[in-house]
């Protein structure tokens, strides 16, 4: 029977597509842009222990991020913060931020994108490291067309060397 009502998405725990977007960081993907008429879209990250998202800013979208495992470091200009399981953090579009594994256990975390849309971003990159493609070009081409750029703010140096991290290969 219809009675009009929107449709009910349910992903189970442990459903969604999953998929490794290299250097430490992977993606689970819970609800997207469809399932929810585009106003968010929530997926998951798991980072490895010394995994770094580098300094990127978002113009089309704003991020908000729920610690669930380990702990995450967040930059997003010049406010720091390291979180543990149950800490939330808002990351505004426009500007600039990094993620990182800020422990010594693997970590993950929630992100719930608004608007919608930029999980497509994570589909495509999965999409080029599934099939084996390594030419960092092809993963700055994908950012560029999600309105994505990367940057290298002078607090990104003093983030790698406190942390023990190395910056991702592409």
């Amino acid at each position: 029977m219809d009675d009009g009502a929107p449709p009910l998405t349910v992903v189970r725990p442990g459903e969604g597509r999953t998929a490794d977007l290299g250097d430490g960081v992977g993606v689970a993907f819970k609800l997207w842009g469809a399932d929810t008429g585009g106003s968010v879209a929530v997926v998951e990250h798991p980072f490895a222990v010394g995994a770094y998202v580098s300094a990127h800013l978002h113009t089309r979208e704003d991020e908000y991020s729920i610690v669930v495992e380990g702990e995450i470091g967040f930059r997003s200009g010049d406010r720091e913060a390291v979180l543990g399981p149950g800490g939330y953090i808002t990351k505004p579009r426009g500007e600039m931020h990094a993620m990182w594994n800020a422990g010594s256990t693997p970590a993950r975390m929630i992100e719930i994108i608004s608007p919608a849309g930029f999980e497509l971003f994570f589909r495509d990159v999965a999409d080029l490291a599934e099939a084996g493609t390594t030419d960092p070009a092809a993963f700055v081409a994908v950012a560029a067309s999600y309105g994505l750029e990367f940057g290298e703010p002078e607090w990104q140096a003093d983030v790698l060397r406190r942390y023990g991290l190395t910056p991702p290969t592409w």
